[in-house]
């Protein structure tokens, strides 16, 4: 399993497509016969769209997906600020969808990059360790943020810039706060760690957190910024840390150890949606020219659509089908990542004719 999600991670990261491979061994007169497809995901789905992938393409042999994975807002600037002709668009935290793509729009047509999503899967924040991370006989539910402040030990964090579960992280840190009224677990784990400071301010019915727009690490920090949340997975395997904060579908899929969250943290519990929505994250900074990144706490959700641009409509809708299919869900909880029962559909008017059956109106 190691060494097949290393190879997995490295084509990611290249920009190369997981189904491409088997084209270009089959030549380029059989290549040509197939319909590319261009899919852009979550790096959290890695593992299960890798199977995904390969049951597709063998019920539609005349298409090659091609999927490439980074983190969630990144996923989102290949197609509104890098005008790339994707597909597909999947990631984990579906509200960034009408936030990043609603909002923005194509110079050619002047029309939003999208209209529509699917909202299909949650998650959970959890904290992956290895057999060798410190003070592992220790940590547990209750004294988890205390434990991972301390000065010797290593934990690594997506960049909230460009990941979901970067900024997640930082809401664990507010929302534990608030419930254990506990308002001194924030500062040890973050003060004097960046070269500029990443804050929180604490209302009486709101907790922000700001990043700021340059993030990066003092050269004694603790802390360990990625990219995305499973770049930090080979790190854990390594040694190099200690403990990251990771889903729990990813820490299932690669074995690892797993500190679970309590339910008012670990950001998947619909009984918690309202003590989530407590917590936010400014992103200070203007990597979005027409928007102004601002993430509330809500219970993960990961959401797919079909950007504007996309030069495979049909196609990416039989994909999204048969993610959402019968045979789909069986993947997904076959690698610890079940579905949703239900469908919501936003802009659901919008959505291709063969989704719509698929799904139901969010309200």
């Amino acid at each position: 399993m190691k060494k097949s999600f290393a190879t997995l991670l490295l084509l990611s990261l290249l920009g190369v497509a997981l189904g491409s491979c088997n084209s270009q061994q089959a030549g380029a007169g059989e290549e040509a016969e197939k319909t590319p497809l261009s899919v852009f995901a979550a790096g959290s789905l890695i593992v299960p769209f890798a199977e995904i992938e390969k049951a597709f393409e063998a019920k539609y042999p005349n298409i090659d997906a091609r999927a490439e994975y980074h983190g969630s807002i990144q996923v989102i600037r290949h197609a509104t600020e890098l005008h790339e002709p994707i597909d597909v668009v999947v990631t984990a935290d579906a509200s960034l969808i009408p936030m990043l793509m609603y909002a923005s729009r194509a110079p050619e047509t002047n029309e939003p990059y999208a209209d529509w999503y699917i909202r299909f899967a949650s998650n959970h924040l959890a904290l992956a360790y290895g057999e060798s991370s410190k003070y592992a006989d220790e940590i547990n539910a209750e004294n988890w943020a205390g434990v991972i402040a301390r000065p010797d030990v290593k934990i690594g964090i997506a960049d909230p810039r460009f990941d979901a579960s970067g900024y997640r992280a930082l809401m664990a840190f507010a929302l534990t706060e608030m419930a254990n009224e506990d308002y001194g677990l924030f500062a040890p784990m973050f003060d004097g760690q960046f070269s500029f400071p990443v804050t929180i301010f604490r209302g009486d019915e709101l907790t922000t957190i700001t990043v700021p727009e340059v993030l990066e690490t003092k050269t004694d920090s603790h802390i360990v910024l990625r990219g995305s949340s499973v770049q930090l997975i080979a790190l854990l395997e390594s040694g190099d840390l200690d403990y990251a904060f990771e889903y729990e579908s990813v820490i299932r899929q690669h074995n690892l150890n797993m500190v679970n969250l309590p339910v008012e943290v670990n950001l998947g519990e619909p009984d918690f949606e309202s003590f989530y929505h407590q917590a936010q994250v400014n992103l200070d900074f203007q990597r979005f020219a027409s928007v102004k990144p601002l993430f509330r706490g809500e219970r993960i959700g990961y959401g797919v659509t079909i950007p504007a641009g996309a030069r495979h409509i049909e196609e990416a809708a039989l994909f999204i089908a048969f993610l959402l299919s019968d045979e789909g869900r069986a993947v997904m909880e076959a690698n610890h990542h079940p579905l949703f029962e239900a469908f919501l559909a936003d802009g659901y008017e919008n959505l291709p004719d063969g989704l719509q059956t698929l799904a139901v109106p969010l309200e």
